[in-house]
């Protein structure tokens, strides 16, 4: 499925969106944003930096005049929320349980204005009050997206589950920086934005392992995958499914391709369901162990 912020209904000339797992729609906000200043994104070595500022003009435009594009497919649509308090979010997620929509997808990785800025996602406690104040204003199955600039990833999706989420969404990107040194101005208007490509597959897919080893629920992986190999490597470190989002500016078509690569890559090392490969990766046990009292520990 399409990462949330990297995908729109103008993908349909290159792929069939009926192929998809899900269709991911970019964050709304109930607040109209006008988004950050510009410049927005900045290439980066085996990347790029964004800091676009969930631009958005609201739920009742985007329930009439964005909504309806992606539910005349097939494949179940998610809505991805983003609110600046914890009564934002729950009174959003509420108005966007729609017989429509099929999931609901709480951004808990952006900024919470009552804790001075800082994600949700970024503390257990701040993830809980968030995530229980969602559950109990919907039925609605949905997904908590974290934040891998948390330094305690293992405590804060254990703190997701026991709120309540059915999933977890392991994650965004990664906090960073650029400079032009010639005019020694940052390359982005906001400063600082996130990082996304392959330059963080390794921390995304470090991130997956340490939740699947915390959590029950199932976790979509997320970060740097832009081939089926990649998508393979988040399934065995736990991921039950994966989202794409920078490869699709490179290449519109690259879900589809990744999806064709599966078939061919499971028939090639001897998987007759994907399933099979959903945590597999294997550890000496001894080491395994070791890495899990360190988690454990550490969060």
């Amino acid at each position: 499925m399409p990462a949330s912020g990297c995908f729109a209904i103008e993908y349909a000339e290159a792929l069939d969106l009926n192929n998809l797992g899900a269709l991911v729609i970019k964050s709304v906000s109930p607040k109209c944003r006008a988004g950050n200043p510009t410049p927005r994104v900045a290439e980066t070595y085996s990347g790029m930096l964004n800091s676009i500022g969930i631009p958005s003009k609201g739920l009742a435009y985007y329930r009439e005049s964005v909504l309806p594009a992606y539910t005349r497919y097939d494949t179940p649509v998610v809505v991805s929320i983003s609110a600046d308090t914890v009564d934002e979010f729950a009174d959003a997620v509420a108005e966007m349980s729609l017989p429509e929509v099929a999931v609901i997808e709480a951004n808990i990785s952006c900024p919470n204005l009552e804790a001075d800025g800082m994600a949700f996602a970024m503390t257990p406690e701040t993830t809980y009050k968030v995530v229980g104040a969602i559950r109990r204003r919907t039925s609605h199955p949905f997904w908590a997206k974290l934040t891998p600039n948390a330094s305690h990833i293992a405590a804060v999706a254990k703190a997701a589950e026991e709120a309540g989420a059915d999933a977890l969404v392991m994650g965004n990107t990664v906090l960073g920086m650029s400079i032009d040194v010639r005019t020694r101005k940052p390359k982005l208007g906001n400063v600082m934005g996130g990082l996304s490509g392959p330059a963080i597959k390794p921390i995304a897919l470090r991130m997956v392992h340490q939740c699947y080893r915390s959590v029950r629920i199932p976790i979509i992986g997320c970060g740097g995958i832009s081939s089926a190999e990649d998508a393979v490597e988040f399934m065995l470190a736990g991921a039950s499914a994966v989202q794409v989002g920078t490869a699709s500016f490179i290449d519109p078509g690259a879900m589809q391709k990744i999806i064709d690569g599966l078939e061919s890559l499971c028939q090639e090392i001897g998987v007759e369901n994907i399933r099979e490969l959903i945590g597999q990766v294997k550890l000496d046990r001894q080491l395994s162990d070791r890495w899990l009292r360190f988690a454990q520990q550490s969060g």
